[in-house]
């Protein structure tokens, strides 16, 4: 299942037997999100509304879900939303993972699209490529690489938290990574919201996807719902 749908509390907050659940979360908005400005690597920390999505979805997972961990990538935007989290949800301590970042873009970071093709072309045509092997140029990822990475990662956390729910807050493009995982044949329905809810669960050697893209918690609270660096563009 891969459209939005929101959680079940009576069904999540119960006992996980024979399988991992991992709760994946991207992280909130930050400035540049806003101006939709492409970070990459570059390290930068949420804005107000970033940190108002960060405490309504940290709220919400505190009165759903019973959680055993908090996994975060290791830049400001996701370790902040999951420091939120972990605190709200009674959690003592996140654990940072590099594997985690967000894809390197290389020398499209910094720069809006409509920049790149001006200042950097050869970068701005490489990430239109439908390549998954297509390299950014000035040392970036193809999607490829982001793919083995973090999803060498992900399977280490669900081995690790069998029989157990766990949090883990990254990046639109760690996002589009995991759905190809648990759905390689199906295409990626639209972007990855700021503070979006997306879990998946390891059932034997399997991952499948439970939820996908629930922001309900951002529409009943009037939080700003934003959406830039979802998709390729991913931040």
């Amino acid at each position: 299942m891969t459209e939005s749908t929101p959680v079940n509390p009576d069904s999540s907050a119960g006992a996980i037997v024979d399988y991992a659940e991992i709760i994946v979360v991207r992280h909130g908005e930050t400035a540049w999100n806003a101006d939709g400005r492409i970070q990459g690597h570059l390290d930068v920390e949420l804005n107000h509304v970033g940190r108002q999505q960060a405490a309504a979805v940290a709220n919400r997972i505190s009165k759903e879900m019973k959680i055993s961990a908090v996994y975060s990538s290791d830049l400001k935007r996701a370790m902040e939303t999951a420091h939120i989290i972990a605190s709200t949800c009674g959690i003592p301590e996140v654990t940072t993972d590099p594997e985690l970042r967000e894809r390197h873009l290389g020398d499209l970071q910094g720069f809006t699209l409509q920049e790149a093709a001006v200042l950097k072309p050869d970068a701005y045509l490489a990430s239109l490529s439908p390549r998954t092997d297509q390299e950014i140029p000035g040392g970036g990822e193809s999607f490829d690489q982001l793919y083995n990475r973090c999803t060498s990662s992900l399977q280490k956390i669900g081995k690790k938290h069998r029989g157990e729910r766990v949090v883990l807050v990254t990046h639109g493009g760690v996002v589009r990574a995991f759905h190809r995982l648990s759905a390689p044949t199906e295409k990626l329905p639209g972007k990855i919201m700021n503070a979006s809810v997306n879990i998946f669960r390891l059932a034997e050697e399997e991952w499948m996807i439970n939820t996908w893209g629930d922001i309900s918690h951002l529409s009943e609270t009037g939080y700003l719902e934003t959406a830039f660096g979802g998709d390729k563009t991913s931040g």
